[in-house]
């Protein structure tokens, strides 16, 4: 096994502090949005093995029977299926979606037919992976996620006073569903001109409090407000009115599978997803917007996303069940009175401390490791290992071979 060196991504939304603060070292001044770990290409971590520091990713390619087994080697390939994210966020992130595995093998085989090179600004399919995830809050942790039933929606857009949201509610309350989101969403993505200007000021006066609203959007209303006052003047805003807040006690976990419409908007959690650079943005950014590929990948269906608690397992272990082989996410919470928690082996697998201390033993290798909060480490398929300490640790591995049939969510 070894510790993990990871990378920290520095985007925009990140919040300065949190993930610093969990570290305990000082904030750099700029954002610190993600801090990776796995092996995703893009940023690899990096171990210190015989030859000095190298990317995981270079390591597994090396010898994958023995980091991945022979399992995760014959579903998944010569690569590690998940990363795994501290995900900090202080800013609302774009709304997007994400698509099923059929399409992103499909569209990824179409934009290399078509020369796209890889790292082009207009590229929407970066590998032929689906990207399911899945959020795991830390602190309080607030979103958006799937759409609002159709009448509540109207309610919303009503609440606002805007005329020229009008006709908008209006479909949503005479259409049926999939036909009403479909056409107010779509509509939504090439707005008439001004309506977004007038959407910002009624939302930014509710959430200011300079417009009273008593009623049931009144919390609704002020995230929209700070999502207005971030992305000023972005149609993103009116595509983010139409899906449902979500609010995560810490512990509570958010899963999403592709085609779901969603949107981060602040709190720390932990993230685990099939390792994968497929997102498709409706607004909210100043990245490129695919809007025909987006209306294809969408489910236009008023369904809310699958709010998890952890389930008990063997050993302690609190497992988030979600229905992909992709990853499995789970969590143990040591104290220093309790026997060794042994770990499965036979899959890779990463540890994250957010809490405490633990240590990981290995009895072939006859060495232990320790971790501290944000710090982590991995573990090949070839080790077994057990866990002890005071604190809470995060284990991230491959997902049963059953859940692959739900490869489409």
């Amino acid at each position: 096994m070894d510790l993990l060196a990871n990378t920290v991504q520095p985007y925009a939304w990140g919040s300065r502090t949190a993930i610093p603060d969990l570290l305990g070292t000082p904030p750099t001044g700029e954002p610190q949005a993600e801090l990776w770990m796995g092996a995703h290409p893009a940023a690899p971590s990096r171990v210190d093995r015989a030859g000095g520091p190298l990317p995981l990713d270079r390591v597994i390619g090396a010898d994958p029977l023995t980091e991945l087994g022979a399992p995760a080697l014959r579903r998944f390939g010569p690569r590690l299926p998940f990363l795994l994210k501290l995900l900090a966020a202080d800013a609302p992130l774009s709304v997007q979606v994400h698509p099923d595995a059929a399409r992103a093998e499909a569209g990824f085989a179409r934009e290399n037919a078509l020369g796209v090179p890889l790292d082009a600004p207009h590229r929407t399919y970066r590998d032929p992976h689906h990207k399911p995830e899945m959020i795991v809050a830390l602190t309080r942790f607030d979103g958006l996620c799937g759409f609002r039933d159709p009448a509540g929606c109207a309610d919303l857009l009503d609440a606002l006073a805007v005329p020229g949201l009008r006709p908008y509610a209006r479909t949503l309350r005479t259409r049926p569903e999939g036909a009403a989101l479909t056409e107010v969403f779509t509509g939504f993505l090439d707005p008439p001109a001004g309506l977004t200007g007038a959407v910002t000021e009624a939302v930014t006066a509710a959430g200011e409090g300079r417009v009273a609203h008593t009623g049931p959007y009144r919390d609704d209303l002020a995230a929209y407000a700070k999502v207005a006052r971030a992305h000023p003047g972005d149609p993103g805003l009116l595509a983010a009115l139409m899906l449902r807040r979500v609010e995560l006690a810490p512990g509570e976990a958010l899963f999403l599978g592709s085609g779901v419409p969603h949107a981060y908007l602040s709190g720390l959690g932990v993230e685990i997803m099939a390792s994968s650079d497929n997102v498709l943005r409706c607004g909210l950014t100043s990245k490129h917007v695919d809007r025909d590929e987006l209306l294809r990948v969408v489910r236009f269906t008023a369904r809310p996303g699958h709010l998890l608690t952890p389930a008990a397992g063997e050993a302690g272990e609190e497992v988030y069940p979600a229905p992909v082989g992709d990853f499995r996410l789970s969590r143990y919470r040591l104290r220093r009175a309790d026997r060794p928690r042994p770990l499965p082996s036979g899959a890779p697998q990463i540890l994250l401390c957010v809490e405490g201390r633990a240590e990981a033993a290995s009895a072939a290798a006859g060495a232990a490791l320790r971790i501290g909060p944000g710090h982590s480490l991995y573990v090949p398929a070839s080790e077994a290992v057990s866990l002890t300490g005071e604190g809470v640790v995060f284990r991230a591995t491959v997902g049963p071979e059953a859940a692959d049939r739900a490869r489409g969510l």
